[in-house]
């Protein structure tokens, strides 16, 4: 299977878009792919038209071949140049030619890649890694640097090659074992799901499976643990869920977030909580929600909803461009100070990062004001929903909860993502009715707000009792029972009764007499250590090693014991070795040194003990438990568990 560039980016975002590619699946659409794989194209037509604008006519080309030594070769600058070396293949969108600095050197090659995204990921460089190293393996000599250009302002990054080398050919060798598997990977829904084609397949088969991966927010390292305990399922992991009281001194502090918990309310479709909020709101609730174009850190639509007694005010502040950003903010800045005793409600972090920036920016309103105040207490309801309100949801997400409350938004655009899209359609064709559409969803996000703080604020005023689950009222579900196991299957419970007879033999006590005496448990004996076979003395030295003085003096001594075995003609036997060593010291410089340049190891135990069992555990399948009753019974060797680390 060849590992191509497209192979190469897909599988830095999931190793299941790569798979999926390499099969030729077909896609189920995604409206933000489509749109960034269009942007990206138009971008480096435009770049690459404006790069040949400046140079001459004789030094550019398209897809010539690439040698090591090119005869007759003049140009500087090529574009769609395809490569393909080994096992490799890669298609450059622009490669430049740097002559030879020197007679028998090789002519240098920078690879050009282009993207229309303001700040780069580490994924952005490394698929300019995997560019480079394929062109390496082509003329055969090493490729150093490359260049990106992305962004607005057409930015030119030089990146160097060797410091991502190794990352690269780490994830080329992944790739090649994960296209020669004919199966696919574990499927895992992460962060680029909302970004790739194959997101509505992939999601429809995690529902279908009830996979860990729908929760949000459960690591691969938390995922692969549940797996090592058996637990592949969101229905499994509900069961293992434990009320626990908590301590007096740990209630003020935030509590730790329960996976198992979220499954356990999912699989029974009620919300759980921990910890209900004493207060959410007072004075007059202004719910805030923003649209903005993370890429360009540039906010461009203040959605604000003022509650009040006759209804709810919605208000929304557009800005056309970056310059207009200020004007918005302090539009929406007059509206709050005409609010009286205003309480502004946000969900997420995105608008907590929206008040500083802009406070940062273009400042804020005055110290003792009203407006100021509110700002600066401004309510984060996620902040009452995590780890303490569990919602039936894979997500705490506001569309999640939301949707689970009974808002539905109507049109499109439907999520964040899409909200992007439509913002550059907007900017292209200045069409109002994409502006209309944007300025609905701001609205929409707003109402939704309104509602799931609403539904806070009722489970704080004490709700239905069948609404609502308190961890502190469940009953603890033990795991073990009393009276008669139905086992499924009868030799089981034969089995079962034989053990029960072991345990009667071996844990039960059996009166023999009229007078009776409490069964002692006989105390451990004392394993005395073993007596060394023989002892290795070194002789002391006669100078100082290091400014050859005569003056020295014994500084005591140091033993090491040795436990190991030794193989003899006609069987094995425990040999004990007890090596001393002399410590010296000089008069004349102070150094303290050994007689013997015997260096001190943590081992206790030879080489050849730890091989005899490693060759019992490994060749002859004996598990450890049997090598030391044979180690105790045979050499005299009670060895501790874990004995072969000591």
């Amino acid at each position: 299977m060849i590992v191509s560039s497209p192979l190469f980016e897909a599988y830095l975002e999931c190793p299941t878009k790569c798979w999926l590619r390499s099969r030729g699946e077909p896609t189920t659409g995604n409206a933000y792919a489509e749109w960034a794989c269009t942007q990206n194209e138009a971008y480096s037509k435009d770049r690459l038209k404006c790069l040949l604008a400046v140079l001459p006519e004789s030094d550019c080309t398209i897809a010539p071949p690439i040698s090591k030594h090119p005869k007759n070769s003049t140009w500087r600058f090529a574009i769609d140049v395809s490569l393909r070396a080994n096992e490799f293949e890669s298609g450059l969108q622009a490669l430049e030619r740097l002559p030879s600095e020197g007679r028998g050197r090789p002519v240098q090659f920078v690879p050009y890649r282009f993207k229309f995204v303001n700040k780069l990921a580490k994924n952005d460089k490394l698929s300019l890694a995997f560019d480079a190293f394929v062109l390496s393996e082509a003329v055969r000599c090493e490729v150093t640097h490359g260049k990106i250009i992305h962004g607005d302002n057409h930015t030119t990054m030089n990146m160097k090659i060797s410091s991502l080398a190794r990352d690269v050919q780490k994830r080329i060798k992944d790739i090649t074992a994960l296209l020669a598997d004919n199966s696919p990977p574990d499927l895992v829904l992460n962060r680029h799901c909302g970004q790739c084609e194959f997101q509505a397949r992939c999601r429809k088969q995690a529902t279908e499976k009830d996979e860990l991966s729908l929760l949000s927010g459960m690591s691969d390292k938390e995922r692969k643990k549940l797996h090592g305990k058996g637990i592949f399922t969101i229905t499994q992991l509900s069961y293992t869920f434990r009320p626990r009281r908590r301590r007096q001194e740990s209630r003020g502090k935030q509590e730790k977030f329960h996976h198992s918990l979220r499954a356990l309310a999912i699989r029974e479709k009620r919300i759980h909580a921990v910890d209900l909020p004493n207060q959410i709101l007072d004075g007059t609730p202004v719910y805030l929600d923003v649209e903005g174009l993370p890429d360009r850190n540039f906010y461009y639509l203040i959605g604000v909803r003022i509650g009040t007694s006759d209804g709810a005010i919605q208000h929304s502040f557009w800005a056309n461009d970056e310059d207009e950003e200020q004007r918005i903010w302090i539009e929406f800045l007059c509206v709050l100070s005409s609010v009286p005793d205003p309480r502004l409600v946000h969900y997420g972090s995105y608008e907590t990062v929206f008040l500083k920036q802009m406070h940062d920016r273009y400042g804020g309103p005055q110290e003792d004001s009203t407006s100021a105040t509110a700002i600066k207490r401004a309510v984060n309801l996620l902040s009452f929903v995590f780890a303490r309100i569990y919602f039936p949801t894979f997500s705490n997400g506001l569309k999640d909860i939301a949707g689970y409350l009974g808002f539905q938004w109507s049109g499109s655009p439907s999520f964040g993502l899409e909200t992007i899209v439509w913002r550059h359609q907007w900017e292209t064709s200045r069409d109002p009715a994409a502006k209309q559409a944007l300025i609905e969803y701001n609205r929409q996000d707003c109402e939704a707000l309104e509602l799931v703080a609403n539904r806070l604020i009722e489970l704080h005023r004490a709700g239905p009792q069948n609404e609502v689950v308190r961890t502190s009222e469940m009953k603890w579900e033990s795991p073990y029972r009393l009276g008669r196991i139905a086992f499924a299957l009868p030799e089981m419970e034969a089995i079962n009764k034989a053990a029960y007879w072991d345990y009667q033999r071996e844990r039960v006590y059996v009166k023999s007499g009229k007078k009776v005496t409490r069964c002692s448990v006989p105390a451990p004996t004392r394993q005395d250590k073993p007596k060394p076979n023989t002892t290795i003395g070194y002789q002391a030295a006669s100078h100082c090693p290091a400014c050859k003085s005569e003056k020295i003096y014994s500084h005591g001594t140091r033993s090491k014991t040795v436990i190991d075995l030794r193989f003899m003609k006609y069987g094995i036997k425990r040999w004990v070795v007890r090596y001393m060593i002399h410590r010296q010291r000089c008069q004349s410089c102070g150094t303290i040194f050994r007689s013997s340049d015997l260096r001190w190891t943590p081992a206790k135990y030879g080489w050849d003990l730890i091989a005899y069992a490693m060759y019992q555990n490994i060749e002859l399948h004996l598990s450890q438990m049997s090598i030391d009753a044979s180690m105790s019974k045979l050499f005299g060797l009670p060895l501790p568990h874990d004995w072969t680390t000591k």
